[in-house]
């Protein structure tokens, strides 16, 4: 996969205020990026734009050469082949969780890929191995720790397979313990080939998984460096 932005110019439409300027990256597959800043320094913004949620001012975004807005977006074909290749992870996983049980919530985005009924099932259950949910599969998610629910967004996110996932800051809110285990599973996933960008404020996750580390302020990419 190849995600472009070019030239990414953004304002608050309240405030007229600077939140992206002259941004210009490249992301491909098997990288795993990171982008860091303090807050107001265009993270989410730019978030929001690879999400397909909010359209620049001026400049382009694209993956794999198909200009992506939410105007775009709006068609089904193109929508769907979208959300199926590329997973978000919010830095408030409860928004992204609505479903009666731990075990609905990953087969939820699965049955919108409209997959055969014995895939769902299959993914499901391996999902719930590999993030140690078969015993909640039962509960309902938001009686959930904080740990479990951000397991579980990253199950439903990653039962579809995406090529690509972005990530808000996912260690963010979490104890010791829940931070170690999805700091764990994000170099597990850089293994496995997968293209990641990372919000983060933490700079020793960044340099623990990072190939690209990007550091963002006054909604400027100033820096792109390999880490040391």
């Amino acid at each position: 996969m190849l995600i472009e932005l070019r030239n990414i110019n953004f304002s608050y439409k309240d405030s007229g205020e600077k939140a992206l300027e002259d941004v210009s990256l490249t992301l491909t597959s098997g990288n795993c990026y990171t982008i860091e800043g303090p807050n107001g320094c265009g993270k989410s913004t730019l978030f929001r734009i690879m999400m397909g949620l909010e359209k620049p001012e001026s400049g382009i975004y694209r993956v794999d050469g198909e200009e992506i807005t939410p105007q775009k977006l709006k068609k089904e074909s193109l929508r769907q082949n979208f959300y199926r290749r590329m997973g978000f992870l919010f830095q408030n996983c409860e928004i992204q969780l609505f479903t009666q049980t731990v075990e609905d919530e990953i087969a939820f985005g699965l049955e919108q890929l409209r997959l055969p009924e014995s895939e769902i099932h299959a993914r499901v259950e391996r999902y719930l191995e590999r993030f140690q949910l078969q015993n909640l599969r039962n509960r309902a998610p938001f009686h959930l720790s904080g740990g479990e629910k951000k397991r579980l967004a990253l199950a439903a996110v990653l039962a579809m397979e995406p090529e690509a996932i972005l990530m808000d800051e996912p260690i963010s809110g979490l104890d010791e313990e829940g931070q170690r285990w999805v700091s764990e599973f994000l170099l597990e996933m850089k293994a496995e080939g997968r293209l990641m960008v990372i919000a983060t404020h933490n700079r020793a996750l960044a340099q623990s998984v990072a190939d690209v580390r990007i550091t963002m302020q006054h909604g400027r990419a100033q820096l792109i460096e390999k880490p040391q």
